[in-house]
């Protein structure tokens, strides 16, 4: 027992379920908000309607949202579920549990980085160490190969959905998380103010846009997924800026506080330290459950539906790792298209120092932005744009990239360390041109402790790519110099993963529809930052739930019409 009697569970009904004498149906436990252990059905045993792979940003989404409708849900995530209150400290190396961190193989022309920028381990995914920054896709993103054309040696394709059709779903998960912002975004359009006013700038953020000021760019508070006022049980943000190690105040608003609790509540079992290995069908092709190792041992969820939400690393590696003899090469693969056109966002940043005291730790690391070059500018050599933000690395990782930018080690690194405390960053956030050469596979011959192989993921930038980098921190320099800046210097990296099963309007060229679910396996669906036909120019985050919550209202429904239902015993006759 959890310490709260015995449950009884009310489909689609939200809260904490009512006491009774019942036999128990809720004897599991899962950490709540503070500490507390929050009571949760055990669907071990049944075939539930769903089996959500991935408790991220889009699986915590199309979780909760089924399981709020009624329909008998369970979340596989690989790593730990985390309490608020004990698992997280004011820590760097602490920190690094929070990323998905197993082995995986990286080559290219430009290989890439995995780990702390780009995933995360564990419920909630990597919105419990993610910037917290909840950009739109603009209206332009979701059109770019009607509106400018195709680009020689990239694959740029338009969105099956249309902004207008995605836009009440930002709205409602704004609201969910309780988005901070200004009371007028100047880029974009928008129905509705934030939920919650904007934060107060921190002194990185004061920076960029007395720079931006002077240079006549415009510049403005980020909204951001953080408390700004009271809500519900959670406080506001009080600033102490270690939000890239897990909130232990709560008022961050990761899936881990927001769409778990809901998900728990109405019914969802989460089951934590659960790696998907395959995904199983029948003769006729039809999905049957999942195959995943826990605690050692290999264990099956049987499900009506498999929902895949395991980010553009592992949802790719499941579904080659899921191949059979009716599909060779792969779980909906019919395209080919499976782990290609992996995308990232080009993140080069430029620090400079300041005369005061900065203090670039303190309060979220990225409180305000500028978006004025997140569209096809004028005379530039590259297509498409790039976002300015405010960053605020901490001391490990701030040393570790002047180590490696600068070349700076022992006397001269702890020297050059002083300064720490009057250096402020700016960070872009660039649009990467999808291409079909860049993919994650298996690997050959290396396997995880499971037995499973290990991706293996091959990565080169677009010529497009470079040049937009080039114009960036050239801009970057431009508003450090403008706001007073010296010593100027900059570090490449790159952040996020989008694309490798990207949807489309036929099964050529891509691997799911527009409602996420797959051509060739119609009880199969996905929904995470794989989907993404294109990376667009600010944080994917908001529209990866976005689009969560838009593939959860499709799949109910289909069950509520009783499509899935017919399309099984199609497939079965």
């Amino acid at each position: 027992m959890c310490g709260y009697g015995r449950a009884v569970w009310t489909p689609g009904k939200r809260g904490r379920p009512a006491i009774t004498d019942d036999p128990d149906p809720w004897p599991l436990c899962a950490p709540g908000l503070n500490g507390e252990s929050v009571p949760m059905r055990d669907r071990s045993r049944e075939e539930v309607d769903a089996c959500v792979v991935g408790a991220g940003a889009a699986g915590g989404v199309v979780g909760a949202k089924l399981a709020e409708a009624g329909l008998s849900v369970v979340i596989l995530e690989a790593g730990p579920h985390w309490s608020p209150v004990r698992d997280f400290a004011s820590d760097e190396v602490d920190g690094r549990k929070l990323y998905w961190l197993d082995e995986r193989i990286t080559g290219g022309a430009d290989p890439l980085q995995l780990g702390e920028n780009n995933s995360g381990r564990g419920v909630g995914g990597g919105t419990v160490h993610y910037s917290m920054i909840k950009m739109r896709l603009q209206p332009h993103d979701f059109r770019r190969r009607t509106l400018h054309g195709a680009v020689p040696g990239a694959d740029v394709q338009d969105w099956p959905v249309s902004y207008e059709e995605l836009e009440p779903y930002y709205e409602e998960v704004e609201e969910a998380l309780q988005i901070a912002g200004p009371m007028r975004y100047p880029w974009g359009r928008r129905r509705h103010r934030f939920p919650q006013r904007e934060h107060r700038l921190n002194a990185t953020a004061e920076v960029l846009v007395r720079g931006c000021t002077r240079l006549g760019i415009t510049a403005a508070p980020a909204p951001v997924a953080t408390l700004s006022a009271p809500h519900g049980r959670r406080p506001p943000c009080v600033y102490r800026g270690f939000c890239h190690y897990g909130c232990s105040t709560n008022a961050k608003s990761s899936v881990l506080v927001t769409y778990i609790p809901r998900a728990i509540a109405a019914g969802a079992e989460v089951r934590a330290g659960a790696m998907a290995a395959r995904i199983e069908h029948d003769a006729a092709g039809r999905i049957t459950g999942v195959l995943h190792f826990r605690g050692g041992e290999a264990r099956f969820q049987r499900a009506r539906i498999v929902v895949v939400a395991g980010y553009s690393i592992e949802t790719p590696r499941l579904l080659l790792n899921s191949h059979s003899a009716r599909f060779p090469d792969g779980l909906a693969n019919a395209s080919g298209l499976v782990g290609r056109c992996l995308m990232v966002h080009t993140g080069e940043q430029v620090f400079a120092r300041y005369a005061e005291r900065i203090n670039q730790y303190k309060a979220p690391p990225g409180l305000a932005l500028t978006e004025d070059f997140n569209r096809e500018l004028p005379g530039a050599d590259f297509t498409s744009g790039y976002t300015i933000e405010c960053v605020g690395p901490h001391v490990g990782h701030y040393a570790a990239q002047m180590a490696a930018a600068r070349g700076l080690w022992g006397a001269r690194l702890r020297e050059a360390m002083l300064d720490y405390n009057h250096v402020a960053a700016f960070g872009m956030v660039g649009d990467v041109l999808p291409q079909r050469a860049n993919r994650m596979a298996l690997h050959a011959s290396e396997v995880d402790g499971n037995g499973l192989p290990v991706p293996h993921v091959v990565f080169g930038h677009h010529e497009n790519d470079h040049r937009l980098v080039r114009h960036a921190t050239a801009t970057m320099e431009r508003i450090h110099a403008a706001a007073g800046g010296t010593d100027l210097w900059a570090s490449g990296r790159t952040a996020h993963l989008m694309g490798g099963c990207r949807m489309g309007r036929d099964s050529v060229d891509a691997v799911v529809d527009r409602d996420g679910r797959a051509f060739t396996v119609p009880n199969l669906f996905i929904c995470d930052g794989s989907v993404f036909p294109g990376a667009g120019a600010g944080n994917p985050s908001l529209t990866i739930q976005a689009v969560a919550a838009r593939t959860a209202d499709r799949i109910i429904e289909m069950a509520r019409n009783g499509e899935l239902t017919r399309v099984a015993e199609r497939r079965s006759a």
